[in-house]
């Protein structure tokens, strides 16, 4: 069960398509950050999904907002797959310990071994003040996470 609205976002610390170590905690008190769980690069659906953010990134991407995509894929297949789509934004390896990071926000799906498609809006101050869920073939609206930004 994914974690719920009002909940202190559980910390994490992640290597980016570039090695690099993301934390949670590096956007509290600065940027709302969208963090958005997705199955596995190179699919149909996710391809979708994150090149539509790609294509609207300054709503995602800005001096108040940070978006942080993760999937249970190795950082070298998020760094091949970063490059053929032009994604600007981190994308997060969760591949080990595998889908440590997805257990704890209630999104990893053991039967699967990947996440489901889990989006949380977490404000400034680390709560999460948003949430959806979605099965693995179910896309999501890029728009409703605009709305949740808005009313932070």
């Amino acid at each position: 069960m994914a974690i719920e609205v009002g909940t202190v976002a559980p910390d994490f610390a992640l290597r980016n398509q570039h090695g690099e170590l993301v934390r949670l905690s590096d956007f509290r008190g600065a940027k709302n950050v969208v963090l958005l769980f997705y199955p596995f690069a190179f699919t149909g659906v996710c391809t979708g999904e994150l090149c539509a953010l790609r294509d609207e990134l300054p709503k995602f991407v800005n001096d108040d907002v940070q978006l942080l995509a993760v999937s249970n894929d190795s950082p070298f297949s998020l760094r091949v797959f970063s490059d053929q789509e032009r994604l600007g934004y981190p994308l997060l390896s969760d591949f080990w310990p595998h889908g440590e990071v997805s257990t704890a926000y209630g999104v990893f799906d053991d039967e699967k071994g990947c996440a489901v498609r889990g989006t949380f809006v977490i404000d400034k101050e680390g709560v999460v003040r948003w949430t959806i869920v979605n099965g693995l073939p179910d896309a999501r609206d890029l728009n409703d996470y605009v709305k949740a930004l808005e009313a932070l």
